[in-house]
C-alpha cells in the first residue's frame, strides 16, 4: 500500500514545491506561484462581494425611499471601498508593503505628470460627480453638442442615451468644466418656449387666446401653471409673441412642441390670422428709371447696329 501511494505522494511534493519555491522577490519579499493565485483569488473574490453587497445595498435604500442619486453614488463608493481593501489585503499577502506602494504611487504621479493627464483629469471628476451630484442617472442633460438621458456614471466617463437612440460615451470632465444644463434638476417639470410671428393688424388679444388655447388643448401641457402667450416685439415684419408652456414630457418634448405648432397653425386658419413672410419694398425715383431707360434702348441700338 506505502509502495502505491509513493508515487503519488511525490508528485504532491513536488507539486507542492513547486507552488512554493519563490519565483522572484520585492522588497526582500519572495513571490512564489501560490502567492499569486492566492492574491488573484482575493482580488476576484473582493470584487464578486463588493458587487453583491452594492445590490443589497442599493435594494435597502430603494425600501427608504431614497434618491436614486444618492444610491446610485453610495452603492459606487461602498463597491471601490471593498475592491481596494480586497487590492491591499492581495497585497499584503504578497508582501507588499505600505512603503513599496508609496514608491509605486511616486512613479506612477510621475507617469501621470507627463502622460495621463486626461485619465487623471476623468478620474477626479468622475468622484467629483458622485459627491457634489450635480448630475444623476435618469437626469435629462445638455453638454456641449450632446444632450440625452444619463443612463450611467462611471469613474472615467458618463453613459449618455440620445433621443435618437443612441450612446454617447462623455468624459467626466467635461461636466466638471464645460457648461451643463441639467433639465431635470429641479424635477420632471420645467417651461418651454414656442415663438410665433403673426402680421401687422391682427388682433393683438385674438392671437393671445389662440396661443393658450392651442397649448391648453394638448394633454402633455400642465394646466397649473397656465399657459402664457406674451408679446416680446415689434419685429420688421410681424408681431412676435412668445408661447410659455410647463410641461413633465421633458423626453418628448420636441413631439409636444411639434403637435402645438401644428395646433396654433389650424386655429390661426380658422381665425383668419396671417403668419407673415419677409418682404422689401423697393422705390425707384423717376429720374433714375429714364436714365436705365435710355442706357437699355442705347445698349440695345448698338448690339443691333452690330
Amino acid at each position: 500500500m506505502e509502495e502505491t501511494l509513493k508515487p503519488i505522494t511525490d508528485h504532491l511534493d513536488e507539486f507542492i514545491r513547486l507552488m512554493t519555491t519563490p519565483i522572484f522577490s520585492i522588497s526582500n519579499s519572495k513571490i512564489s506561484l501560490s502567492s499569486m493565485i492566492f492574491s488573484i483569488v482575493i482580488i476576484f473574490i473582493s470584487v464578486k462581494i463588493a458587487k453583491y453587497a452594492g445590490r443589497i445595498l442599493n435594494r435597502a435604500l430603494t425600501e427608504r425611499n431614497v434618491d436614486s442619486g444618492v444610491r446610485d453614488s453610495l452603492e459606487k463608493f461602498f463597491r471601490y471601498t471593498l475592491i481596494v481593501i480586497g487590492i491591499l489585503f492581495s497585497m499584503d499577502n504578497l508582501g507588499i508593503s505600505i512603503n513599496s506602494l508609496a514608491a509605486v504611487g511616486a512613479v506612477l504621479m510621475v507617469g501621470i505628470g507627463f502622460g495621463l493627464q486626461n485619465i487623471a483629469q476623468n478620474f477626479i471628476s468622475g468622484l467629483i460627480l458622485l459627491i457634489e451630484r450635480p448630475i444623476k442617472v435618469g437626469d435629462i442633460v445638455n453638454v456641449g453638442n450632446t444632450s440625452g438621458r444619463i443612463l450611467d456614471i462611471r469613474v472615467r466617463s458618463t453613459v449618455i442615451q440620445t433621443r435618437d437612440n443612441a450612446t454617447i460615451i462623455v468624459p467626466n470632465s467635461k461636466f466638471v468644466s464645460e457648461e451643463v444644463t441639467n433639465e431635470s434638476y429641479l424635477g420632471e417639470k420645467i417651461r418651454y418656449h414656442i415663438g410665433v410671428g403673426v402680421a401687422y393688424g391682427s388682433d393683438i388679444e385674438k392671437v393671445k387666446a389662440a396661443l393658450c388655447n392651442a397649448a391648453g388643448s394638448d394633454d402633455r401641457v400642465l394646466k397649473d401653471p397656465p399657459p402664457r402667450a406674451l408679446l416680446v416685439e415689434f419685429g420688421d415684419s410681424a408681431i412676435n409673441f412668445d408661447l410659455r408652456f410647463w410641461s413633465e414630457d421633458i423626453w418628448h418634448i420636441e413631439q409636444v412642441s411639434s403637435d402645438i405648432r401644428c395646433t396654433i397653425g389650424k386655429l390661426f386658419k380658422d381665425e383668419l390670422i396671417d403668419i407673415p413672410f419677409p418682404q422689401r419694398e423697393l422705390s425707384i425715383k423717376a429720374e433714375t428709371l429714364e436714365k436705365w431707360s435710355a442706357a437699355v434702348s442705347k445698349s440695345t441700338g448698338n448690339s443691333t447696329g452690330k
